[in-house]
């Protein structure tokens, strides 16, 4: 009796706020500009509270706060701000391009799952020196944003366009944010936190790494092997039971 085919890491998908580029001060500049700018006060806690989440949702907070602008113009503004910084600098996360391009040598696929909107993840993703990300999904792309799994599902379903047989068990995300990783664990794929403003909560349903630097493609390789090894276990336990 030959022992079932392990699920192999097949693809890698990326968060691009806080977890790719290190995006939020820029993001948390603009929220505080803009507040002030109707006669608000804008908090860090509140700035905190818009991390990782969908731009509707964080327009419909701005609003609370006292923006007097309508949530599409509120985004726009914000992201055209963000942009604008992104043009001058691009704060790439520690370890993060050394691990695409890793990924991308040992032809693991590579998308990006973010909240933020086409025209900046494109900005992003242009500075990169090679065509590391094989398709984006943005928050401009799906209905429901993170901490709902519909963006995270979009792009397995899109990699299993071209490999039927990819499920989530060969998928790992990589997220730093609390909705950023609810999304991802609600959609079932392997999730790693890479926390960075905020600290995510004890969840043995993730791995946790501090830093992507230094991190490697063994090591995700190794994630979807213990996923599936576990899962082979539980089986194994039901069937005794």
């Amino acid at each position: 009796m030959h022992a079932a085919p392990q699920p192999r890491l097949k693809a890698a998908l990326w968060d691009m706020d806080g977890t790719l580029v290190d995006t939020e001060p820029y993001w948390i500049a603009a929220e505080h500009a803009l507040v002030e700018a109707h006669g608000g006060r804008w908090s860090h806690e509140q700035a905190m509270q818009l991390v990782g989440q969908s731009l509707t949702h964080s327009a419909g907070i701005l609003q609370e706060a006292g923006v007097r602008m309508e949530k599409r113009d509120i985004i726009d503004t914000l992201s055209a701000q963000v942009i604008e910084r992104i043009r001058v600098e691009v704060p790439w996360r520690p370890g993060a391009r050394e691990l695409l391009e890793e990924l991308h040598g040992a032809g693991v696929r590579c998308a990006l799952v973010t909240m933020s909107e086409g025209p900046l993840a494109h900005e992003v993703v242009a500075s990169l020196p090679k065509p590391y990300f094989e398709f984006m999904v943005t928050g401009d792309s799906v209905s429901q944003g993170k901490p709902h799994p519909e963006a995270y599902l979009t792009a397995v379903e899109r990699l299993r366009l071209s490999d039927p047989e990819l499920t989530v068990d060969h998928c790992v995300a990589l997220e730093d944010s609390i909705p950023g990783v609810a999304a991802a664990l609600a959609s079932g794929v392997v999730t790693v936190g890479i926390p960075h403003q905020m600290p995510l909560p004890e969840d043995a349903g993730r791995t946790t790494w501090s830093t992507l630097a230094g991190r490697t493609v063994a090591e995700l390789e190794q994630l979807v092997a213990d996923r599936a090894r576990l899962a082979g276990a539980g089986v194994l336990l039901e069937g005794a039971n």
